[in-house]
């Protein structure tokens, strides 16, 4: 457990107002979100069976939580879903999606082996999109200007949250740095990837982080993890911001363009994991079965934290905590709901 106090911390919004302006940034938000990118919003599984290879495998080693149900066979599990970035793209063919059309969803979600800190908690809940793209726009351009627009929509929150909230809402910069993760080791060689993301992040401000997953030149491991069927490791990334009440970098949202039937075999086996190949999702790829494919994750309580300044997640979302951290909470007046 590793926790930030920021000395003197005085939350400027009541527990009831605190709960106005997190409806107000999430309703608000996912309007702009669907307009900018022409989604439609969509229901979404909690779970998923194991054995389809829909749910998201993070960086491998996390414990999805599981159980059974007396309908379905014995030997079938049901996962709780880590994300969604697999579910979208089948559902896109499902329901019969057309080019440039998508689709964006509110994700609920349980990591039990998340570490626990100001940023993060057991319980996820994101806005999850996904929209159909031609095989020729899987380009660096195609992701750089999809980062533009759901800035602009961050952005545009911001004022009108500012217009109700003038003393709560902390202030974003204009723009957004763009930058890759090799650049960002030949920049800083000597750090760890997470001292690079703070130390960008407090030159830029906002910055997208692009091409995670694959090893770098000078290390030769990772920046970060990604799994290897999603997302493309040449052209994703992290949209991340300085957030000057904590001094840290936080992340709002991983994205990126999907793994073609080429990308996929080639990362599952640098990955060591070929055998995902006999999973249906992935013969549905491999067979180009699926469209191609953008999309990625918005933090929705993390965007509530970063546009309101507050110290702590739970002061945005309802999850549980260890007694330990509400007991620090509460001597530096963070208020968890």
């Amino acid at each position: 457990m590793t926790l930030i106090m920021p000395q003197n911390y005085q939350p400027t919004l009541t527990i009831r107002d605190t709960e106005a302006a997190i409806v107000f940034i999430r309703e608000r938000f996912q309007v702009l979100l669907g307009q900018k990118l022409n989604l439609q919003r969509m229901s979404a599984p909690l779970f998923v069976e194991k054995n389809t290879g829909l749910n998201d495998n993070l960086n491998g080693i996390e414990r999805p939580v599981n159980f059974d149900v007396k309908a379905f066979p014995k030997d079938d599990t049901i996962e709780i879903v880590h994300s969604l970035a697999k579910w979208k793209r089948l559902a896109l063919k499902k329901y019969h999606f057309g080019m440039h059309e998508g689709l964006y969803t509110n994700m609920n979600a349980i990591r039990r082996d998340e570490d626990l800190d100001n940023f993060h908690s057991i319980y996820v809940d994101q806005w999850d999109w996904e929209k159909i793209i031609a095989e020729d726009e899987r380009t660096i351009t195609t992701l750089t200007e999809t980062v533009a627009q759901i800035f602009s929509a961050i952005k545009q929150v911001e004022t009108e949250c500012a217009a109700r909230y003038p003393a709560s809402t902390y202030h974003l910069p204009d723009d957004v740095f763009f930058i890759t993760t090799q650049e960002l080791e030949d920049r800083w060689p000597d750090l760890s990837p997470e001292e690079r993301e703070n130390k960008i992040a407090e030159q830029k401000k906002a910055v997208f982080l692009m091409k995670i997953g694959d090893n770098l030149a000078r290390s030769g491991k990772p920046h970060d993890g990604r799994a290897p069927d999603y997302d493309d490791w040449q052209l994703n990334g992290d949209l991340i911001f300085w957030y000057e009440p904590l001094k840290q970098k936080l992340e709002i949202s991983s994205m990126g363009i999907r793994v073609s039937p080429q990308s996929l075999h080639k990362q599952l086996i640098q990955a060591h994991c070929l055998a995902r190949e006999q999973l249906n999702f992935h013969q549905m790829l491999l067979n180009g079965e699926l469209p191609f494919t953008i999309g990625g994750g918005i933090g929705q309580s993390r965007l509530c934290m970063l546009l309101l300044g507050k110290a702590h997640i739970g002061e945005v979302q309802a999850s549980i905590w260890p007694k330990e951290m509400l007991k620090m909470c509460q001597a530096h007046n963070i208020q968890i709901l």
